[in-house]
């Protein structure tokens, strides 16, 4: 029996749990390469959830090339699987997402029920439904710099790989029946595991009617498959199929892929550590013959609190989320602990990019952090990044979205070495990376429409003029910022000195922002004055050019 998927990479004394993870694999001397497995049905838009399996089996696999192991990574497209429904967005190479309406639907729905693989683009672009999809994934490696091996299991029907291991299946139909019976309830004497495709519709039928292994045929009935809460018609065609002409079932197929790539590893969702897991691992043991992978389960991520899922449209992808991080803040989102549940807030990406800073600022001695955080950071940072260069340059983020709030790239440089933020020895390389941030923080603040979605009039000063009254109460507050205080007690101070003044509360907030955005209204003023660089508050509520 394997280990249990619950228990594997969480104990023993590694702060990193990938570490822990090739202990187990190590503990079974496997022959090398070793193999790391994961896998997706290649449904609809891939997004962060998808790639969670991808990066789980990265960090294993850089654990283990770092002990002097062989490592082959590989990735099953499980585009034989049938089309159960049609999803609600789809995006094109480009990762632009659509909807249905700027598509050919139809055209999908008459295709349910076919293999991913049989299915045309609704694009245009790729040879199938399933390689459009796939080769969305296969970018959003490519995109992370994770290199993957990916394989499809079309093909590996279509080259005779699964012919054996799907014949021994079929001569153990008995043993797998009594298996299977364990785990669903609709396995009746009749069950053969095994689904033919129709020759005149392209279907996936369960419709067995005659197994002749000699020959190696299967005859069928195109039978209505339930999908869901829908039904898919089948035709009725009666004919035959080779065992290439068709696939196993998920249950049969996933342990299969264990034999056919000589997996040693596979991490999986927690919906698989519930469900397929326990039924893959008794097929692979007592219908294959073979040992399963050390497993590991993880837990799913939701997006802003709610699940991912393709099929609804709560969907964030790698590409977007580049649009907003640098990749190996991205890259480090998944070196946390994989047993615990993941909120990915779009809105609070800031705390995620300072605690990426914090952690690489560990692994170069920068900081201090507890025994598990420095050994974590000296481990996993190396496996984040492409090379660890001591004289990289981070700009805090949401700095780099006050930054963002100016178009003048000379500006933007100005005031962080002004502020500290650049170090007057940064190598030229050092100072374009840190300035690459802006853009990335400029588009969260544009996409979340947050307090830094504002063009700051940095500069000249707007052509505003106030009464007496007004003016010297923004001079108090100029003197007030001008000490130092924190973004809470520039917030009370301004309603303390419009009080003072005898002025309006919102009146005085309108001063300020006109300001510095040329407009009534804006952010929070006491915080988001405490985030600028204090000298051009200063000057500009004194309203000097």
């Amino acid at each position: 029996m394997a280990e249990d998927p619950y228990e594997v990479g969480r104990g023993g004394s590694r702060a990193f749990w990938a570490d822990s993870v090739a202990d187990a694999i190590e503990a079974r001397d496997p022959d090398e390469p070793i193999v790391i497995k994961g896998g997706v049905s290649p449904s609809g838009v891939p997004h962060i959830g998808h790639f969670n399996e991808i990066m789980r089996g990265y960090y294993v696999a850089e654990a283990l090339r770092d002990r002097g192991h062989e490592v082959r990574q590989v990735f099953t497209a499980d585009d034989k699987d049938r089309l159960r429904a049609v999803p609600r967005q789809l995006a094109d190479l480009d990762w632009n997402v659509v909807g249905l309406g700027e598509v050919d639907a139809g055209a999908l729905g008459r295709n349910l029920g076919k293999p991913y693989t049989d299915i045309p683009d609704p694009f245009g672009c790729c040879d199938s439904y399933g390689a459009h999809f796939t080769t969305l994934l296969q970018k959003s490696a490519e995109l992370v710099g994770v290199d993957v091996e990916f394989v499809s299991n079309t093909e590996l029907y279509a080259d005779g790989e699964f012919e054996a291991v799907t014949r021994r299946v079929l001569e153990r139909a008995d043993r797998a029946r009594d298996v299977l019976a364990e785990y669903q309830n609709k396995v009746d004497d009749d069950y053969v595991p095994f689904l033919p495709q129709c020759a005149e519709c392209g279907k996936l039928t369960e419709g067995v009617t005659a197994v002749d292994l000699d020959a190696g045929e299967i005859e069928y009935v195109c039978e209505d498959v339930e999908a869901g809460d829908q039904t898919i018609e089948g035709c009725g065609h009666e004919g035959t199929a080779t065992l290439r002409d068709g696939k196993l079932p998920w249950r049969f197929e996933w342990p299969a892929q264990w034999e056919i790539l000589g997996v040693d590893f596979e991490p999986f969702g927690k919906d698989h550590a519930e469900g397929s897991w326990p039924s893959g691992e008794d097929v692979a043991e007592n219908v294959l013959d073979i040992q399963p992978p050390v497993p590991m389960v993880y837990e799913w991520f939701t997006l802003d609190g709610e699940p991912l899922s393709s099929s609804s449209g709560n969907v964030i992808t790698v590409d977007e989320v580049l649009d907003i991080l640098e990749p190996e803040v991205f890259k480090y989102f998944f070196v946390k602990n994989p047993r615990k549940q993941r909120d990915f807030s779009v809105e609070n990406v800031d705390q995620l990019v300072d605690e990426f800073d914090r952690f690489e600022r560990r692994y170069f001695g920068e900081t201090d952090g507890s025994e598990d955080e420095m050994e974590l950071a000296e481990r996993a940072y190396p496996m984040v990044v492409d090379e660890p260069q001591e004289q990289r340059v981070r700009i805090p983020y949401t700095f780099a979205a006050v930054l963002g709030m100016t178009d003048d790239p000379a500006l933007r440089e100005q005031i962080a070495r002004k502020e500290g933020h650049i170090p007057d020895d940064a190598p030229e390389w050092a100072v374009e990376q840190a300035l690459a941030r802006v853009e990335r923080a400029q588009e969260w603040a544009s996409l979340t429409n947050n307090e830094f979605n504002y063009e700051l009039k940095r500069a000249e000063m707007p052509d505003v003029s106030f009464d007496d009254e007004t003016a010297a109460a923004l001079d108090e507050l100029a003197d007030f910022i001008a000490e130092g205080h924190n973004g809470e007690a520039i917030q009370s101070e301004i309603y303390e000195t419009a009080k003072r003044n005898n002025i309006d509360i919102g009146e005085f907030f309108s001063a300020g922002y006109r300001l510095l955005f040329d407009d009534t209204e804006g952010p929070q003023l006491g915080t988001f004055i405490a985030k600028l660089d204090r000298e051009f508050v200063v000057e500009r509520f004194r309203r000097n050019e």
